[in-house]
């Protein structure tokens, strides 16, 4: 992808910066080989961005030809925002706190060159600011208001009020920017497409180990993407890449739906898709949908504070119950006896209006069958955790004993009804990468849940396929990169 750095006056920016092109905003604007030029990064750096005039236009051209500016049209609108200082200070009100908690003065204007201040002791604050314009000169305003400090304005700095003093900083700012990001990352010449991938460090279990999304990162850089693993602090980041994989747990109620809308909105690729997240991550919706669709499921019924007494005459005990927004056996418990399940039910309907009550169906394990683009990419049988009726018993005191074994079963070892039903089950929902819970029992192969963004797991998913599940999953998202691009 080619990188273009727009200025008002290329002979005063004294820096080259390898696999980056420096023209003016004249240049960009008027010469109308630029509008023909695909695949193309474009960091405005104009003076101004004030509306209408050529740096608004270089990044609104940009945007109109395919190319992906820095900052953008929204990030533009957004600075020029009353309503996004208060959004600002809700965010950073804490780091301000921290940042000017030994200065004496009442006011503070902080100038900040490509995430960068001056001072060191204000990066950090610079840098998350930077994060959320993408403007290259900013200056923020704060005062004290007698309680703590305040953010008054934050606005663009034109070049031309940059202090003579601070320049050797900006251009040593913007070569480490440049550098040690991966827009400049020597390799990139043979990058297509920027991938990002959103994980949660901190996650307790996520669908993906280390080593795994390492193999992401791999197959990526074989297919021609440069791959970026975010977190859910570079929001303000999502549109520096051309697709979005989410690698953390998913909820409706969550910063993973909106990364993943957003990303929709702005045409990028994003696996999963919002309304995947949407039907596979509420229990409640997913009975109904599949219940529609007339795929096999244990005998469900949704539970409400009308019917919550009428369930024990439907379903025999013990009976399961879900929360709506239950995953990874969390939320999920068995009523073995009446007394238990209206304690449990009464718990559940405390939180949500309705919940899923399903028959219970013993196995020893359950199927998990991978699906991307209509296709089976992998297959595992997940064993029932030591002594417990589930994959994960969270409620184990030895930590070995939390998990259940699993066994990777070659694709063309799939009972062809398991098979019939996992695809039968994807379809309607749409066009994500799903895992899909079977369960045979009594002779019945029934669908216990569909998963969006299901466990790639190094060791486990990919036994048997190995580096091929990667790869299938990364040529997915690169042939939907491709099918975006106009010809």
């Amino acid at each position: 992808m080619r990188k273009i750095l727009v200025v008002e006056n290329p002979a005063q920016w004294p820096i080259n910066i390898e696999h980056c092109e420096i023209i003016s905003a004249k240049e960009y604007l008027t010469n109308p080989e630029w509008s023909q030029v695909k695949n193309a990064r474009v960091f405005n750096l104009s003076t101004e961005y004030r509306y209408q005039s050529k740096g608004y236009y270089v990044s609104l051209m940009a945007e109109a030809r395919g190319h992906r500016p820095i900052p953008n049209i929204k990030n533009i609108q957004d600075l020029n925002t009353s309503g996004m200082i208060k959004i600002v200070s809700e965010n950073l009100d804490e780091l301000f706190q921290k940042s000017f908690k030994n200065l004496k003065s009442e006011d503070f204007i902080l100038s900040i060159y490509f995430g960068k201040n001056l001072a060191k002791q204000y990066d950090k604050l610079s840098w998350e600011l930077h994060r959320l314009f993408r403007s290259p000169f900013m200056r923020a305003k704060f005062t004290h208001n007698g309680k703590k400090w305040v953010i008054q304005s934050l606005k663009t700095i034109p070049f031309k009020e940059i202090p003579e003093s601070h320049k050797d900083f900006v251009w040593e700012a913007a070569n480490q920017y440049f550098k040690k990001s991966r827009f400049a990352n020597q390799k990139e010449n043979a990058f297509q497409f920027d991938l990002a991938i959103l994980v949660n460090p901190d996650e307790k279990a996520p669908p993906s180990n280390k080593k795994a999304l390492h193999k992401f990162i791999e197959a990526g850089e074989k297919q021609g993407l440069c791959v970026e693993l975010i977190d859910k602090n570079d929001y303000a980041r999502l549109l520096e890449f051309d697709a979005l994989f989410i690698r953390e747990t998913t909820a409706v109620n969550h910063y993973t739906y909106r990364f993943a809308r957003r990303a929709q909105q702005e045409g990028m690729v994003v696996i999963d898709d919002p309304e995947s997240i949407l039907k596979c991550a509420n229990k409640v919706y997913l009975a109904e949908f599949l219940k529609l669709h007339k795929i096999p499921t244990p005998k469900t019924i949704v539970v409400h504070h009308e019917n919550k007494q009428d369930v024990l005459h439907q379903l025999n005990l013990p009976v399961v119950l879900k929360s709506p927004d239950s995953s990874f056996s969390q939320g999920v418990s068995k009523a073995k006896t009446e007394e238990e399940y209206r304690e449990k039910i009464a718990k559940l309907l405390a939180h949500s209006d309705l919940v899923i009550a399903q028959e219970y169906l013993p196995s020893d394990f359950d199927w998990r069958i991978g699906v991307l683009d209509n296709e089976i990419i992998f297959a595992c049988k997940y064993y029932m955790a030591k002594g417990h009726w589930q994959i994960y018993n969270w409620d184990s005191k030895n930590k070995q004993d939390v998990e259940g074994e699993f066994d990777s079963v070659p694709i063309d070892q799939i009972p062809a009804e398991v098979k019939k039903v996992a695809l039968k089950s994807t379809q309607p929902i749409g066009n994500g990468l799903y895992g899909v819970d079977i369960k045979e029992s009594n002779g019945k192969v029934v669908v216990i849940e569909v998963n969006d963004n299901p466990n790639v797991d190094h060791g486990v998913e990919d036994h048997l396929e190995g580096n091929v599940v990667y790869s299938k999953i990364i040529a997915s998202i690169k042939r939907r990169i491709q099918a975006q691009i106009k010809p």
